[in-house]
C-alpha cells in the first residue's frame, strides 16, 4: 500500500513539472525566438575576405561614331558637269582629278572683261589726245578771256578726275578678271586630300552644281571617334590621355581601345539651368578596324583611376558613422567593430588604408 502511494506521488510531482515547463515556455515566447534568431543571424551573416588587387575607378558614356577628319568639298562656280571622274565611295589621292566642270560662260565673261578693260584704255588715249591737240592747253599768255580759262581749267581738272575714275574701274575689273580666272583654273577640281569620297547624296550624282554648295566630302576611314556627352559630376574626372574601353552595340564581341582627345570646356548649348544637370562633349579617338564605319551606336568605359594591388574590401561591407567609417571584423573572440581609412570607392569594392590587412573577414549582418 506504501508502494502505491510513493508512485502516485511521484507521477504527481513529474506531471506537474511538466505543466509547469509548457507553462514557463508559452510565458516566454520572445526569449527561446531572441535565441534562436541570434543562432540563425551568425549562420546567416555574409562574411567577405580582404584581398590586394587592382582598383579601378570608371565613368560609363554612350555615343555615336564618326569619321574624326571630314574635308568637305563644295562647287568652285555654278556651271554643268562635264564629266565625273569618281564614283561615291571611291578611294581618291590628294591632287587625283575628282569633276570637270564647264567653263564656257566663265571664259565669255573674261573676254567681255578684257574687252571693257581695252575700250576704257583707248577711250583715255584719245581724251588725251585731243587735250594735247591745236587749240589745247598751250595757249599764249593773255590771249584767252577769263571766261575761256575758266573753262580750260574746269576741263583740265574733269580730265583728271576720269583718268582717277578710270584707274579705279581698271582696278576693279583687274580683281574680277582674276577671280574668273582663279575659277577657270578650278574647273579641272581635284582632291585636297586622301579618303573616300562620299557624295551629299549617294542616290543622285549632280549633273549640275551652284557656287559654295556642298558636293560632298572627303573622309579618312582610318581615323574614327567616340563622341559622347557626361555630366557635370563626372566632367572634372576626365583628362586628355585617359585610357577608355569601347565596345560596338552591333557587334557583341567587338572591343576596341580609346583615348580621350577633347573634354569641352562649355556645356552644350541648349541645356537649360536649374532644370537639369550640364552636358559637356568629350572626345574619343578609336584605334583603327576594317568593321568600323560611322553613324555606329559605341559605349565606352573610361578609366578615370587605377590603384595597382592595394587592399580592398566590398563597398557593401563598409559602414560609417558621420566621418568615421568602420567593418564588422571576425576575429577568434567573435565579431568586433574596426574602424578603418579609406581611399578610393568604386560602386563595388573600396580601398582600405589602414585598419585591415589581406585576409581578413569581414561580415556583415
Amino acid at each position: 500500500m506504501r508502494k502505491k502511494k510513493t508512485w502516485m506521488l511521484i507521477l504527481t510531482a513529474v506531471i506537474v513539472c511538466g505543466i509547469s515547463s509548457i507553462l514557463y515556455i508559452s510565458s516566454h515566447p520572445n526569449q527561446m525566438n531572441t535565441k534562436n534568431a541570434d543562432a540563425g543571424a551568425a549562420f546567416n551573416a555574409l562574411q567577405f575576405k580582404v584581398t590586394k588587387e587592382d582598383l579601378v575607378n570608371s565613368i560609363e558614356v554612350k555615343g555615336k561614331s564618326s569619321y574624326e577628319k571630314e574635308t568637305r568639298v563644295y562647287a568652285p562656280f555654278t556651271g554643268e558637269i562635264k564629266a565625273w571622274h569618281i564614283t561615291d565611295g571611291a578611294q581618291v589621292k590628294k591632287g587625283q582629278q575628282l569633276f570637270e566642270l564647264d567653263a564656257t560662260p566663265l571664259r565669255s565673261e573674261i573676254a567681255a572683261l578684257q574687252s571693257n578693260l581695252k575700250k576704257q584704255k583707248l577711250e583715255a588715249d584719245l581724251a588725251n589726245f585731243k587735250a594735247a591737240g591745236p587749240g589745247g592747253d598751250t595757249v599764249a599768255a593773255g590771249a584767252v578771256s577769263e571766261d575761256d580759262a575758266r573753262q580750260r581749267f574746269a576741263a583740265s581738272e574733269g580730265r583728271k578726275i576720269q583718268e582717277q575714275l578710270n584707274a579705279v574701274n581698271d582696278q576693279s575689273i583687274q580683281l574680277q578678271l582674276a577671280k574668273k580666272q582663279e575659277k577657270v583654273e578650278q574647273a579641272s577640281f581635284v582632291a585636297p586630300e586622301n579618303g573616300i569620297f562620299l557624295f551629299e547624296d549617294s542616290s543622285k550624282i549632280p549633273k549640275s552644281v551652284e557656287e559654295s554648295v556642298r558636293i560632298g566630302k572627303i573622309v579618312d576611314l582610318t581615323r574614327l571617334q567616340l563622341v559622347c556627352t557626361v555630366g557635370e559630376f563626372d566632367v572634372f574626372r576626365i583628362k586628355p590621355d585617359m585610357l577608355v574601353q569601347v565596345k560596338v552595340d552591333a557587334l557583341k564581341q567587338k572591343k576596341l581601345q580609346g583615348k580621350v582627345e577633347k573634354v569641352s570646356k562649355f556645356a552644350k548649348s541648349g541645356t537649360e539651368q536649374g532644370t537639369s544637370s550640364a552636358q559637356f562633349e568629350v572626345t574619343i579617338s578609336l584605334e583603327p578596324n576594317e568593321q568600323l564605319i560611322a553613324g555606329l551606336s559605341l559605349s565606352g568605359t573610361i578609366e578615370t583611376d587605377k590603384k595597382p594591388q592595394t587592399i580592398v574590401v566590398p563597398t557593401l561591407a563598409v559602414l560609417h558613422e558621420k566621418e568615421v567609417y568602420y567593418v564588422m571584423l571576425q576575429t577568434a573572440q567573435g565579431v568586433e567593430r574596426r574602424e578603418i581609412e579609406i581611399g578610393l570607392e568604386t560602386p563595388e569594392k573600396t580601398e582600405v588604408l589602414k585598419g585591415l590587412n589581406e585576409g581578413d573577414t569581414v561580415v556583415l549582418q
